[in-house]
């Protein structure tokens, strides 16, 4: 590989980006023909039903899988790569923390492991939690010791962070305090971070940007905004039938009926969406996943943002 040369008048590297990425176990394909990219400084909610293919992603971008078909990569960096691995932190429901450890050893093995260590960012996190620098980890509360990990990912200070479900065992105001301090990285020091979670709601006022994942295929992937933007909530009274191609000149992706009315996600053209008026509105983020979730065989929605075109140059 060539040494890449930057030119200022280049926009960065997306801050992740995967061709035809695909993973294939014994039992069959986990993540299949995975094509989409994200701009740096996202914070994007990883979304789908347990089995779709997240953790394989989120693997794969941290180096602890390789991919059977296609490609992927960090700032332009393969995963693995010293540029990766200084850039990148990952952090999962099982926290690679050492229980016979005091937290400030812990502290301490961070700055020792990563040059771009930043002390005062970890002994904050800690310190907002009330944990003492001097307490074992084996005798923290869950809650505690994902503070921990968090101090110990976020004080490497890295460009981009994999978040797999990591919160899920904080309560509903921490996970908020976690995911505020999050966006704030990312607002300060221009940080991407992905988050996998099934509480879409709580993703909601926190993500700008949407990857939802089911049976191993990306079927959305962009800014929050736009595709929201693309897709309307219509609601039709008992007896009115479900909306139609001939009825909505827009695609239907999934229905409800709820007894005395029925509730239809339709996409748009993306050219001339309806106004909001009687009987239609925008989605919320939540009614979108759910939509695609009900409807795994509707065609993928990635936004121009999202959507790779050709070959790349790829970094060692």
């Amino acid at each position: 590989m060539t040494d890449r040369v930057t030119d200022p008048r280049t926009p960065p590297a997306p801050a992740l980006e995967t061709h035809g990425l695909g993973k294939r176990y014994r039992r069959g394909w986990a993540l299949r023909d995975s094509s989409f990219r994200l701009p740096a400084g996202s914070v994007c909610a990883l979304v789908g039903p347990n089995g779709a293919g997240k953790t394989t992603l989120l693997s794969l971008a941290a180096d602890l899988l390789e991919p059977t078909t296609g490609t992927i990569t960090l700032s332009g960096h393969r995963p693995g790569s010293p540029e990766a691995r200084r850039g990148t932190a990952f952090l999962s429901q099982r926290k690679a923390l050492y229980p016979r450890f005091r937290v400030r050893d812990i502290l301490r093995m961070g700055k020792e492991l990563n040059p771009t260590w930043h002390q005062e960012t970890a002994e904050s996190v800690v310190e907002a939690g009330g944990i003492p620098m001097g307490a074992r980890v084996g005798t923290l509360s869950g809650g505690q010791a994902t503070r921990v990990a968090f101090a110990l990912a976020l004080g490497k200070r890295p460009r981009l962070m994999l978040l797999d479900e990591p919160m899920a065992d904080l309560d509903p105001l921490v996970r908020r305090q976690m995911t505020d301090l999050l966006r704030a990285e990312a607002r300060t020091h221009g940080a991407t971070v992905i988050m996998s979670s099934h509480l879409v709601s709580e993703l909601a006022d926190s993500c700008d940007h949407l990857v939802l994942i089911n049976n191993g295929r990306v079927r959305l992937a962009g800014e929050v905004d736009l595709l929201l933007d693309q897709h309307r909530h219509v609601t039709s009274g008992a007896g009115d039938r479900p909306p139609s191609p001939e009825a909505v000149p827009y695609d239907v992706i999934a229905s409800t009926d709820h007894g005395r009315e029925t509730t239809s996600l339709v996409r748009t053209d993306d050219t001339s969406p309806p106004s909001p008026g009687d009987g239609h509105r925008a989605p919320t983020l939540e009614e979108l996943v759910l939509g695609y979730l009900d409807a795994p065989e509707a065609s993928p929605v990635l936004t121009a943002g999202a959507r790779v075109h050709g070959s790349q140059e790829v970094s060692a």
